[in-house]
């Protein structure tokens, strides 16, 4: 057995029992592999290991290898920031966008999206936990972005996203994370009809389960630190 298909083993196990402790069905959760900087060949190799959802940061890096692994059945998510003169690479080549913030970016997104490949499916990052360094949109500023990005063409606006900032204390943790379920609840009480809820990655994803996180984004505990050159 590959150190990958270990990894993910011991990964799903801690999802199967995060979930049961949740009363949840682990099927719920849908796991999203993090292989930015990692290579296609590893991105190969997790896929071998029964792995087909994968999220990249970096707009070139993540199509390079969407191109190299076209063969496999893969899904693939954008999940770092994102800058105007990248959304058409990103709407043509991505299957799921998890950091749209602003009007504009979805604008151009539903605008360079081609028809053929379906909606866009959009998450709204929000910065839950009031970081000036961090991405994402204020909560207050969730709803009038909802309402502007669901009427766009070619997108579909399936949840929120967050990335809180790190901590090993585990009121904290649950507590950013469930500021992003009432916020989701908030919106489907109005008719939104939202389903996922993109949060947790390698350290928290218990807290974010508990919670209803629907996608977790798990990258060292997968593919091992990455390199810092």
């Amino acid at each position: 057995m590959s150190t990958i298909d270990s990894n993910l083993q011991v990964v799903r196990t801690r999802i199967v029992i995060a979930a049961r402790a949740a009363g949840r069905e682990p099927d719920e959760i849908a796991l999203l592999a993090v292989s930015k900087t990692f290579a296609a060949a590893t991105v190969h190799a997790a896929h071998a290991a029964g792995q087909s959802e994968f999220g990249e940061s970096y707009v070139q890096e993540g199509v390079e290898k969407i191109a190299l692994l076209s063969a496999l059945p893969l899904i693939w998510h954008f999940i770092g920031p994102i800058q105007s003169n990248k959304t058409r690479s990103i709407a043509e080549h991505f299957d799921w966008v998890h950091s749209v913030a602003r009007e504009k970016i979805a604008l151009r997104l539903a605008q360079a999206r081609p028809p053929g490949k379906g909606p866009l499916n959009i998450c709204l990052q929000v910065n839950v936990s009031g970081e000036a360094s961090k991405s994402g949109v204020a909560p207050e500023e969730v709803w009038p972005l909802a309402v502007a990005v669901r009427t766009l063409p070619r997108l579909r606006l399936r949840g929120l996203m967050a990335v809180p900032e790190p901590s090993d204390d585990i009121a904290l943790q649950r507590r950013r994370f469930r500021g992003l379920r009432l916020l989701l609840e908030k919106l489907n009480a109005s008719g939104f009809g939202l389903d996922t809820l993109s949060m947790g990655m390698s350290q928290d994803l218990e807290a974010a389960i508990m919670e209803g996180a629907t996608i977790v984004r798990v990258g060292t505990a997968i593919f091992g630190e990455r390199s810092k050159a």
